[in-house]
């Protein structure tokens, strides 16, 4: 009966230790605030994250701030590096419970060779610990951009 005590005790300990790491490990911004490989627009799922590329329709620094003001406004979400003035701005958003961490890089592409020399939204995002981010990326993704007006970003079927 000791030793079961003393492996709950350790655990607990051990648990408490996670949680902890997970919560005040430090943001790297030079290894997070960086550009993705470029790619066509469209949606491209990753294990532990997702990428959306669209062509802007709309002004782009217009839905850049507007991006960003959504961005913001998302619960345990806050700036890690860069702006929306600057077209390039990286988020960390964290989990309710144990607060781990997403990052989800946003920036302009200005005549994009990709998208027919238009200007391209990246949004890329994706998790810091685990392999798996049971689709919260892509649903967080996909979130901010519905939230931006209508007609400013083209479909990727476009």
């Amino acid at each position: 009966m000791r030793w079961i005590a003393v492996f709950v005790v350790v655990l607990g300990v051990a648990l408490v230790a996670m949680a902890g790491y997970v919560r005040l490990a430090p943001s790297d911004a030079d290894r997070w605030h960086r550009f993705v490989t470029p790619g066509p627009p469209g949606d491209s799922p990753t294990q532990g994250g997702f990428t959306a590329r669209r062509v802007v329709e709309g002004d782009p620094q217009t839905v850049m701030t507007t991006l960003d003001a959504v961005a913001q406004d998302t619960p345990r979400t806050r700036v890690l590096a860069g702006s929306a003035e600057d077209g390039f701005v990286t988020y960390v958003t964290r989990s309710a419970f144990w607060g781990f961490p997403d990052y989800t890089t946003v920036y302009l592409t200005r005549n994009d060779p990709q998208a027919g020399g238009a200007t391209t939204l990246t949004i890329h995002a994706r998790l810091r610990f685990g392999q798996s981010d049971m689709g919260v990326n892509g649903a967080r993704v996909r979130g901010w951009m519905d939230a931006l007006p209508a007609g400013v970003l083209q479909s990727p079927a476009e």
